[in-house]
């Protein structure tokens, strides 16, 4: 009976309980809602960041490194007129060809891999972006 009368002295709260509302992902969203999200690139467009165009690989041993000089060549990985390709912080991003414009050396992109999901690569390439093929 003791137990009863514990009971009866405690105060009883009434709750209410209601399912939780998430605001929606970013793939849910229409897209005039992404491009106000995500369009805003103007707070880091004078970002620099380091892009590199690759024309191939190769190793050597140190031997062979410390007899480089002018003149020297240096067997890459791919054959002449392959695409190159062009990384940005070390991510590639696009392919392209080399191509000379008056003196200079340049490269048009014949190629853009776009970013495989926004919230970062599951799986796949370890640079988390898929060729895009355009």
């Amino acid at each position: 009976m003791a137990d009863t009368q514990a009971q009866k002295m405690k105060p009883t709260r009434k709750m209410t309980v209601s399912p939780v509302k998430f605001a929606p992902l970013v793939r849910d969203l229409p897209t005039s809602a992404v491009t106000g999200v995500l369009g805003n690139l103007e707070l880091v467009k004078d970002v620099k960041m380091d892009v590199t165009v690759e024309l191939g690989r190769s190793q050597l041993p140190l031997k062979e490194v410390l007899q480089l000089g002018d003149e020297s060549i240096i067997k890459l990985d791919r054959l002449a007129g392959e695409p190159v390709d062009l990384l940005v912080n070390g991510r590639m991003i696009a392919q392209g060809e080399v191509v000379v414009i008056g003196n200079n050396f340049g490269v048009k992109i014949t190629q853009v891999n776009k970013p495989k999901a926004i919230e970062g690569a599951q799986g796949g390439d370890s640079d988390g972006y898929e060729d895009a093929g355009y």
